[in-house]
C-alpha cells in the first residue's frame, strides 16, 4: 500500500501482504488477547460468590450501577483496571484495587465516575485504592470534569492502615480534593449505596449533593465501635440509616428506595446542570486517516532492537493522515509535527525509531535523544504553548545519548532545557508509551512525574531506568565485584544463572501491567484504538478553559 497524504509530505512504505507485517500483526493480536482476558477477569471483582452476596442484599454491583447510570450505548473510558495487579496476595488480592474509576457520559455530559466495588473486601481501601481514587480526582481537577461517587465501602483496610492513612497521597487526600474541587466550581455528587463509615463518611458530606438508599449506613463509628467506645447499644439503622439522615440529622438531600431509583434520581439531577466555557483550542470537523488504524499491529513489533518509521504510526492516528513536520531535517531522532486529531489542533513529539545513516552526517541510533533533537523539541514545545496547541507525546525512547561526543555537544544542557520546557508547559499534555521509555528520556517525553493530563501505554510498553539487558549486565558486574572482594569467584555457568535471574526479575518489573498496577499509566490501550482514546482525551482536556501564563524561567544556552 502506497498512499501519499494530502500535502505530499509522507508516502507509506508498508506492504500489508509482507511476511514481516503479518508476523508482527499476529504477535500483537495475540498479546492484545492476553490483556483482554486479564481485564475480563479483573472486571469480575471479588468473583461470582461475592457478586451473589451483593445481590442477596438487594444491591447491584459497582459495574451494574455504572451500566445503569451511563447513557445507553455510550463508551466508558475506564482508568486503572490493573491497579493493585498481583499485589496484596497475602490478603487474597484486591482486583482493580476494589474501586472502579473512569469517564462516561450521563445525559450527554462527561463525568468522572468513582464507584467502590463491595465485592472486593467489602469495598475496603487498600493503599492503591486511595491512590486510584486520588488519581481520578486529579484528572477531574485538571480537566474540570464533574464527578460522581457511588459509595459502598467498609472504610480503610485495617491490616494495612499505616500505608493508607497518613501521607499526602493517602486516604485523607481524598477529602482535601473534595474541598478543592468544590472551591473550583467542579460539581460533585455522592450516592451512598451501602456502607459509608469512619473517615470515609466525610467524602459524601463534602460534595454538592448527597443521596442515600434505604438499608445503607452513614456514620463516623459503626454500632460495634460505638458500643466499645461509649457503651451505647444501637442498630445500624438507628445510628445512621437513610431515614435518620433524611429526617433527623438533615445530612442527606435525597432518600431513595433502592439502587435503580437512586441512579434515576442522579440522572434527573444531572439533566438540570448548566455548562461552563470550554478551552480555546482550535477544532474543526474531524476527518478519518487515509490509512487503517489497525495496520499499526503490523508495523510495530515491540522489539526494542527493531527499527520502524514512527511516521507510519502517526499517519494512522492523525486526521487525513496529514501532518506538518517542524524542523524535519534537524535533530531527526525526534519528530515534531503539527497535526489534527479528531479535528483538534495538536503538536506531536515522537521518538523516531529508524537509525539515521544519511551521507555526510554521523550515524544516529533511533530512539535516542541527541542534543539537536532535545533543542528542537524544546523550541517546538514552547511554540505550542505560545499558540495554545495541546501536546501529544509518543514514546519509544532509549534515553539521551551518552559518550564523549555527546558531552562535548552539550547534551546535559539540551536535556535540561527540554525537561524544563516540558515541566512548565501549560497546555494539556497527553502521553502514549508505545515501546520503551527508559531513563531520563521518560522524563523528557513527559512521563508520569511531568504532569500529563492522561498517560496511556500499549501492551508493548516497557519502562525503567534502563533496558533489561543493560540492567542485568550492570547488576551482575556489581555483584561479581562484591563476591571477588570476599574471595569468591563464580564459574561461567553461575554467572549466566545470576544474569538470567536478575534479567527475569527486571523484565517482570518493566511489564506494563506492573506499572499499571502502581498507576504509572492510567490505562493500557489497544494500539488500534489510539486515535479514539486521544480524541476522547482531547475532548476532556477542553473542559478546562483556564490556561495559566507560560513561563519557563532560567534556561541554559
Amino acid at each position: 500500500m502506497r498512499i501519499e497524504n494530502l500535502t505530499g509530505q509522507f508516502q507509506s512504505r508498508i506492504d500489508p501482504r509482507s511476511q514481516t507485517f503479518q508476523n508482527h500483526r499476529q504477535s500483537m493480536q495475540s498479546l492484545m488477547e492476553q490483556f483482554r482476558i486479564d481485564e475480563r477477569e479483573l472486571a469480575q471483582g471479588g468473583g461470582s460468590s461475592a457478586i451473589a452476596k451483593q445481590h442477596a442484599k438487594g444491591r447491584l454491583t459497582a459495574r451494574e450501577r455504572l451500566e445503569l447510570l451511563l447513557d445507553p450505548g455510550s463508551e466508558f473510558l475506564e482508568f486503572g483496571i490493573y491497579a493493585a495487579f498481583e499485589m496484596y496476595q497475602e490478603w487474597g488480592g484486591a482486583p482493580a484495587a476494589g474501586v472502579i474509576t473512569g469517564v462516561g457520559k450521563i445525559c450527554g455530559r462527561d463525568f468522572m465516575l468513582v464507584a467502590n466495588d463491595a465485592t472486593v473486601k467489602a469495598g475496603s481501601f487498600f493503599p492503591m485504592t486511595a491512590k486510584k481514587v486520588i488519581r481520578a480526582q486529579s484528572i477531574a481537577l485538571e480537566n474540570y470534569i464533574p464527578t460522581i461517587y457511588l459509595v459502598d465501602s467498609a472504610g480503610i483496610f485495617l491490616p494495612l492502615q499505616e500505608d493508607v492513612f497518613p501521607d499526602s497521597d493517602d486516604f485523607g487526600r481524598v477529602f482535601y480534593n473534595n474541598a478543592v474541587m468544590s472551591a473550583k466550581g467542579i460539581p460533585q455528587i455522592t450516592a451512598i449505596m451501602g456502607s459509608c463509615v469512619a473517615g470515609g463518611a466525610y467524602l459524601p458530606v463534602m460534595c454538592d449533593k448527597l443521596l442515600m438508599t434505604e438499608g445503607s449506613g452513614l456514620y463516623l463509628a459503626g454500632p460495634a465501635l460505638v458500643r466499645a467506645a461509649i457503651g451505647q447499644k444501637i442498630s445500624s439503622e438507628e445510628l445512621g440509616g437513610a431515614e435518620v439522615h433524611a429526617s433527623i440529622s438533615g445530612t442527606i438531600d435525597f432518600k431513595e428506595k433502592d439502587d435503580p431509583s437512586c441512579i434515576e434520581r442522579i440522572r434527573q439531577l444531572v439533566d438540570k446542570m448548566g455548562t461552563r466555557p470550554r478551552a480555546p483550542f482550535a477544532r474543526v470537523e474531524s476527518a478519518d486517516p487515509l490509512f487503517l488504524p489497525d495496520e499499526v499491529y503490523g508495523i510495530f513489533a515491540g522489539d526494542a532492537q527493531e527499527e520502524y518509521d514512527m511516521r507510519e504510526i502517526i499517519v494512522r492516528i492523525v486526521d487525513h493522515s496529514e501532518f506538518t513536520e517542524y524542523k524535519a531535517d534537524y535533530g531527526q531522532t525526534l519528530i515534531t509535527a503539527y497535526a489534527r486529531i479528531g479535528g483538534f489542533s495538536v503538536g506531536i513529539v515522537a521518538n523516531q525509531k529508524t537509525h539515521l545513516r544519511e551521507k555526510g552526517k554521523r550515524f544516529e541510533f533511533g530512539g535516542v535523544i541527541y542534543t539537536e533533537s532535545a533543542n528542537k523539541a524544546a523550541r517546538f514545545i514552547m511554540d505550542c504553548n505560545q499558540n495554545l496547541i495541546p501536546l501529544i507525546f509518543l514514546h519509544d525512547v532509549n534515553g539521551f545519548m551518552v559518550g564523549r561526543d555527546a558531552e562535548y555537544s552539550g547534551i546535559i544542557k539540551a536535556g535540561a532545557k527540554m525537561v524544563n520546557v516540558v515541566s512548565n508547559s501549560v497546555v494539556p499534555k497527553i502521553t502514549v508509551i508505545l515501546g520503551g521509555s527508559f531513563g531520563a528520556g521518560h522524563y523528557a517525553m513527559c512521563g508520569k512525574a511531568y504532569g500529563p493530563r492522561f498517560i496511556y501505554g500499549w501492551p508493548t510498553a516497557r519502562y525503567a531506568v534502563m533496558g533489561g539487558d543493560q540492567a542485568a549486565g550492570t547488576l551482575v558486574d556489581i555483584k561479581l565485584k562484591q563476591l571477588e572482594r570476599s574471595g569468591k569467584v563464580l564459574s561461567e555457568a553461575e554467572k549466566r544463572e545470576l544474569y538470567d535471574s536478575i534479567k527475569q526479575t527486571y523484565d517482570h518489573q518493566t511489564d506494563p501491567r506492573y506499572g499499571a498496577a502502581r498507576l504509572w499509566v492510567d490505562k493500557i490501550i489497544d494500539p488500534a484504538k489510539t486515535r479514539e482514546v486521544l480524541i476522547r482525551s482531547l475532548e476532556l482536556v477542553s473542559l478546562n478553559a483556564e490556561i495559566p501564563k507560560f513561563n519557563v524561567g532560567m534556561l541554559q544556552t
